[in-house]
C-alpha cells in the first residue's frame, strides 16, 4: 500500500502512452454485470490475494530508486503444465534504456529456477513496437496470434503470443540479455 502515491504519480503522468497498451473493462452484457476499474486499494488487495493462493507474482518495477512501472506473472497454472504469463508496462522517462527487458529477465529467472514455472507466455498487440523489442531483445519466441484476446482501449484486440521454456535457457534469462546486449563504450 505504501507505493499507492508513486505508482499513482507515475500512471496519471503516463496515461496517454499507456492507454493504447492497457486492459479495459467491457461494457456489460445483457447478463453480465456492470464492473468498475478497481481502486488502488482494491487492486493491491486482489493481487496479494491471487499471490497467496500461488496464481499470480506482482512485482513494481524501480529504477534509480524510483517506481518505474509494473511487472505480473498471471495466470500461474500448476499440475502437467506449470505455466504463466507475463504483464507489464514502464514509465515512458526510462523506456529504452534497458529497465524493462532486465525485470522480464529476473521475473523469468525467478519463475524457472526458484518458482517451479516450465514456460512464461507474453501477450502483445502487434502494432506495440516497444514491447515487442523487449520479447525479441530476450529471445521469446513468437508462436502466433490471438484474435480478439483481451478488451484493450476500448475494444477486444487481437494479440501475438510469445513464450519460452526452460530448457531455452538454461544458462538463465538475465545472463543471455546481459550477453547479447551492447555495451556503452563512452
Amino acid at each position: 500500500m505504501r507505493d499507492q502515491r508513486p505508482w499513482r504519480e507515475v500512471n496519471r503522468r503516463n496515461r496517454d502512452w499507456l492507454r493504447p497498451w492497457e486492459a479495459t473493462i467491457p461494457p456489460p452484457t445483457p447478463s453480465g454485470p456492470i464492473v468498475h476499474r478497481p481502486t488502488y486499494r482494491q487492486m493491491v488487495r486482489h493481487l496479494r490475494a491471487e499471490a497467496h493462493a500461488g496464481r499470480m507474482l506482482p512485482f513494481v518495477i524501480e529504477y534509480q530508486g524510483r517506481l518505474v512501472g509494473q511487472l505480473t506473472v498471471a495466470g500461474i497454472t500448476w499440475g502437467s503444465m506449470c505455466s504463466g504469463h507475463v504483464g507489464y508496462w514502464v514509465d515512458q522517462s526510462v523506456a529504452g534504456r534497458g529497465v524493462m527487458p532486465t525485470a522480464v529477465a529476473l521475473a523469468v529467472d525467478h519463475c524457472f529456477r526458484s518458482v517451479g514455472l516450465h514456460r512464461i507466455e507474453v501477450c502483445i498487440r502487434p502494432e506495440n513496437g516497444p514491447s515487442r523489442r523487449v520479447v525479441e531483445k530476450l529471445g521469446f519466441r513468437e508462436e502466433g496470434l490471438r484474435p480478439r484476446y483481451l478488451h484493450i482501449d476500448g475494444a477486444w484486440r487481437d494479440h501475438l503470443v510469445f513464450a519460452l521454456t526452460a530448457e531455452e535457457v538454461p544458462e538463465g534469462l538475465l545472463r543471455r540479455w546481459h550477453q547479447a546486449r551492447p555495451r556503452n563504450t563512452a
